[in-house]
C-alpha cells in the first residue's frame, strides 16, 4: 500500500554536513514524487531525511530498548515529517520501501510516525560472488546497480577488496593450478605494500586493485553501507622474499596436490612480520578511513596460521612460536594465541582510524584450537560460522529429506536452527562477542552457475529461524549475484520483506512480490510456480563439490561423460580440460567419484543418490514445467515475460539437475562394473551407463537449445572470457563439441586408471 499521506509532501530536505546517503535518500525520494530535494543547514519544513547521528532529532522519535536497530518514519497530512535510521543504509532503503508499498498497518501508522524494528543490525553479504569473488567477469553486471539493490534490500555492509583484473599476479610453474586460488577473498599485499614487501608486486597492479577498493567503498557509502574486507590471511608471500630473509619464513600452507611449489607465510610472531601487517592496515585505513571490518578466512587458498592443526601439509611453522618436543595439547594452545594476537594486531591498527573497526574470524578450521581461540575474543575481534554449534568443520546439521547428508549446514537446505543455538550465543555476548551467522541467498555454493533460482519459502524459514534465537548479526552467503539479469527474483523480496517488515508472514511477502512482478490477478498463480519449483528444489541431494563449485571447477556441463573419462584422447579434451580446476595427475580427470586424496562419491552412494533424483527431484520439476508451459500459453506482455523467464530457469536447473543425476549414476555404473567379476552384473551395469549416456545427451541437446533460444540470462557467464570459476560464452560450442565426442567414444569399456596419482607430467 502507498500511503496518501505521500500526496500532501511538498518540500524534502536533508542536512548539508554529515553521511552522503541522506543526499541520495532525499533526492530517491524527491524524483519519485516528482519533486526536488535540497539541502539545509537547519531543519525546516517539508520531510526532513536524514542519520540518526546528524545532529537532526525532531518529531516524536521513538528508539527501540535494547540496542535493537530501528527506522523511524512519519509523514503527516501537512506534508511534514521525518525518515530516520539507526544505520545509515535503512535511511535509503527504507524511501523505497515507501515508494513501492509498506502494508496497510504500516501505512496507517505513517502519519503519527511508524517505527520498525528491523530483524538484523549487521547484515552483509560475504564472498559477493559477482562484486568482489570468482565471478566478478559476469556479463551485464553493474556494480552500483548491484551495491544500490544491497541497500534496498536492507544490507548494511558491503564487500569491497575486489582484484581490479581477473586473475592475480601470482607466480607459479605449468604443471600446477595454485595460482589462480589467489583470485578470490584477495589478500592484503594485492591492494598495499610496506616496508618489507615493497617491489614484490608491480606498483600498476596494486594502484589498480586498491583504486577499485576505493571506487566500491565510495559507491557503498553513496547508499549508506559500510565497506569491508573478505580475505584469506596471512597470505603466502613470494619465495623471493624468504631468499633475502630465510629467518622470515613461516608456515607452509599450499596444497602439496594442487601445488607444485611449495608456499610460505610470514612467521607471524616476527617483530618485522607483525611490522608488515600494522603497517598494511594503517595504509589501507589511510586509503578507505570509514573501512569497517575485515572477515578472515584462513587455512585454505594460500593462507594459514603457524602451527595449526588443518594446514594442509600439518602442522608447520616458523622456529619462533614452538619449541622441541611439546605435546599436541601445548602445541594447539601456543597456536591459538598466536592465531589471536594477530587477529588482535590488525583491530589494533584499524581501531586508531575507526573505532568500531570489528576483525571476524571464519571459526572451522580450528578444531584443535577451537578453545583457546574463542577464550581471546571479545573487543571487536568475533567469528563468523554457519552454526554456532560447529567444531572444526564437522557441520551439525543433516539434509531435510536425506538424514544420511549430514553436512548441511549454511546451505539451502538449512533452514532451521537448533534452540541450543541460543544458548551459545548468549555464551558469546557473555565474552562481549557478537558472532556473525551464515544464510543462503541464492545459488553460489549452491546451484551454481545458475541464477535467478526461487526458494523463497525456505530463505523466508532460514530468515525467521536466525531471528528467532536472537540473531542480530547475518551474513547472506554469496550475495545476490546478478540481480539486475533475474527481475522477477522473489528471494531479494523476502530478504527485504523479513528487514522491514519483520512481522509480515511468508505468504504476506510473496503475495506482494508476485503483484509487483505480474499484477493482481496473476498472483496467486506466479507464487504457486514459485512453490512448485521450491518443492522440487528441496528434494535435491548434496553431492560433495559438485552442488556447489565443483561443477564449474571439473566442467561437469561441457565433459563427455563416456564409460572411460580418458579414452577422449589428450588432445580432443584440451577444450575443456584446460580450464579446470586440476592438475595432470589429479583422479577427478578419470573417475568423477575422487578429488585429490578425497572420496567424493561412492558406488552405493552414487546410486541411491540416482534414485533420489529420478524418483523425487524430476517428477516434480517436470510438473513445474507443465504449469509454465500453461501460463506461458494464456497470457500475453509482461505477464507471459515473467513466466517465460522463471521457465527458462526452471529448464536451466533441470539441466544442472540431470547433470548431477549422471555424475551419481556414473560413478554408480562404472564403479560397479569395475568391482563386478559376474558377467550379468556387469552387462547390466554397462547398459546403465549407456542409459545414463543417453539422458546426457538428450540432457545437453536441451540445454544447448536453451542457450541457443532463450532471452534469459539464466546462468553466470564471463564477459571476459571462460575462467576456471566461470563459463564463457563459448558455452555453446563446447556443449556442441561434448555432444560429438560422447557419440563417438561412447562405446569404449568402463575403465579408471586408479594409478593416475603416480603419474609424471
Amino acid at each position: 500500500m502507498t500511503p496518501s499521506s505521500l500526496n500532501s509532501i511538498k518540500n524534502i530536505v536533508y542536512p548539508a554536513q554529515g553521511h552522503p546517503v541522506q543526499r541520495t535518500a532525499a533526492e530517491a525520494l524527491a524524483k519519485r514524487l516528482g519533486l526536488a530535494a535540497s539541502e539545509a543547514q537547519l531543519p525546516g519544513d517539508g520531510v526532513r531525511v536524514f542519520t540518526s547521528d546528524s545532529g537532526w532529532d525532531l518529531g516524536p522519535q521513538k528508539k527501540p530498548s535494547g540496542g535493537k536497530a530501528w527506522v523511524w518514519a512519519r509523514v503527516d497530512a501537512s506534508g511534514n515529517g521525518e525518515i530516520t535510521a539507526s544505520e545509515p543504509a535503512f535511511v535509503y532503503g527504507f524511501v523505497h520501501r515507501l515508494l513501492d508499498g509498506l502494508t496497510d498497518e504500516q501505512a496507517n501508522a505513517l502519519e503519527s510516525g511508524l517505527l520498525i524494528e528491523t530483524s538484523f543490525s549487521w547484515h552483509r553479504p560475504i564472498f559477493d560472488t559477482t562484486l568482489t569473488q570468482v565471478g566478478r567477469t559476469a556479463r551485464k553486471f553493474d556494480p552500483e546497480a548491484h551495491i544500490e539493490q544491497l541497500a534496498r534490500c536492507g544490507f548494511t555492509h558491503v564487500e569491497v577488496n575486489a582484484l581490479h583484473s581477473h586473475l592475480p599476479d601470482e607466480p607459479g610453474v605449468a604443471t600446477e593450478y595454485y595460482p589462480q586460488f589467489y583470485s578470490y577473498c584477495s589478500g592484503f599485499n594485492h591492494f598495499v605494500d610496506s616496508k618489507l614487501t615493497r617491489g614484490l608486486y608491480p606498483i600498476e597492479y596494486i594502484s589498480a586493485n586498491l583504486n577499485r577498493l576505493k571506487k566500491y567503498a565510495a559507491i557503498g557509502r553513496k547508499y549508506g553501507l559500510k565497506p569491508g574486507m573478505l580475505t584469506f590471511e596471512p597470505r603466502t608471500m613470494p619465495e623471493a622474499l624468504f631468499v633475502k630473509y630465510p629467518t622470515l619464513r613461516g608456515a607452509r600452507v599450499d596444497h602439496p596436490f594442487r601445488s607444485h611449489l611449495p608456499r610460505y607465510c610470514l612467521a607471524q610472531d616476527h617483530p618485522m612480520a607483525r611490522e608488515h601487517y600494522r603497517e598494511v592496515m594503517s595504509k589501507l585505513m589511510e586509503a578507505v578511513p570509514e573501512l569497517s571490518y575485515i572477515s578472515v578466512w584462513t587455512n585454505d587458498s594460500g593462507a594459514g596460521f603457524e602451527h595449526t592443526a588443518s594446514l594442509y601439509v600439518g602442522r608447520n611453522g616458523g622456529p619462533y612460536m614452538i619449541r622441541e618436543w611439546r605435546n599436541h595439547e601445548a602445541i594447539a594452545k601456543a597456536a591459538g594465541k598466536s592465531a589471536v594476537s594477530w587477529l588482535r594486531l590488525i583491530r589494533d591498527t584499524a581501531a586508531k582510524t575507526n573505532p568500531e573497526f570489528e576483525v571476524c574470524l571464519r571459526i572451522e578450521p580450528f578444531k584443535v584450537e577451537h578453545d583457546t581461540i574463542i577464550e581471546g575474543m571479545g573487543d571487536g575481534v568475533t567469528i563468523e560460522a554457519p552454526s554456532l554449534l560447529v567444531r572444526g568443520y564437522e557441520l551439525p546439521y543433516e539434509h531435510p529429506k536425506y538424514s544420511e547428508q549430514k553436512s548441511a549446514a549454511g546451505s539451502i537446505f538449512h533452514t532451521d536452527l537448533d534452540p541450543k543455538e541460543k544458548d551459545y550465543l548468549a555464551d558469546y555476548r557473555q565474552k562481549g562477542v557478537e558472532p556473525k551467522l551464515h544464510y543462503s541467498c541464492g545459488s553460489s555454493f549452491n546451484v551454481e552457475p545458475l541464477m535467478g533460482i526461487p526458494f523463497p519459502r525456505m530463505l523466508y524459514k532460514k530468515l525467521k529461524s536466525l531471528k528467532d534465537i536472537g540473531a542480530t548479526a547475518v551474513n547472506a552467503f554469496g550475495g545476490l549475484l546478478n540481480e539486475q539479469a533475474a527481475p522477477y527474483w522473489p528471494n531479494p523480496e523476502i530478504i527485504r520483506g523479513v528487514q522491514f517488515n519483520p512481522d509480515a508472514t511468508v505468504d504476506e511477502l510473496l503475495q506482494e512480490a508476485a503483484t509487483r512482478f505480474v499484477g493482481a490477478e496473476h498472483a496467486d498463480k506466479l507464487v504457486k510456480l514459485w512453490d512448485a519449483i521450491e518443492e522440487g528444489i528441496s528434494y535435491m541431494p548434496i553431492l560433495p563439490l559438485y552442488s556447489h563449485f565443483g561443477f564449474c571447477w571439473y566442467r561437469a556441463w561441457v565433459r563427455p561423460f563416456t564409460p572411460n573419462l580418458e579414452a577422449v584422447p589428450a588432445h580432443e579434451r584440451d577444450y575443456f580440460q584446460r580450464f579446470m580446476v586440476t592438475v595432470f595427475n589429479n583422479p577427478v580427470n578419470n573417475d568423477l567419484g575422487r578429488d585429490v586424496l578425497f572420496e567424493l562419491i561412492n558406488e552405493d552412494d552414487g546410486r541411491k543418490m540416482t534414485g533420489y533424483f529420478d524418483d523425487n527431484v524430476f517428477p516434480r520439476y517436470d510438473a513445474a514445467l507443465r504449469m509454465a508451459d500453461e501460463l506461458i500459453a494464456s497470457n500475453t506482455g509482461e505477464v507471459k515475460r515473467v513466466f517465460q523467464d522463471l521457465r527458462d530457469r526452471t529448464v536451466a536447473l533441470k539441466c544442472w539437475a540431470t547433470t548431477q543425476r549422471n555424475t551419481t549414476a556414473w560413478v554408480a555404473g562404472v564403479h560397479g562394473y569395475l568391482r563386478s567379476e559376474d558377467p550379468a552384473e556387469k552387462k547390466r551395469l554397462s547398459q546403465d551407463v549407456q542409459d545414463m549416456i543417453d539422458l546426457d545427451l538428450e540432457n545437453t541437446r536441451t540445454l544447448l537449445n536453451l542457450w541457443n533460444t532463450s532471452e534469459t540470462e539464466f546462468m553466470l557467464v564471463s564477459g571476459v572470457g571462460e575462467t576456471s570459476f566461470v563459463y564463457g560464452e563459448n558455452l555453446g560450442e563446447n556443449l556442441q563439441r561434448k555432444i560429438e565426442l560422447t557419440e563417438k567414444y561412447r562405446h569404449c569399456e568402463p575403465y579408471i586408471d586408479k594409478d593416475i596419482l603416480w603419474r609424471l607430467q
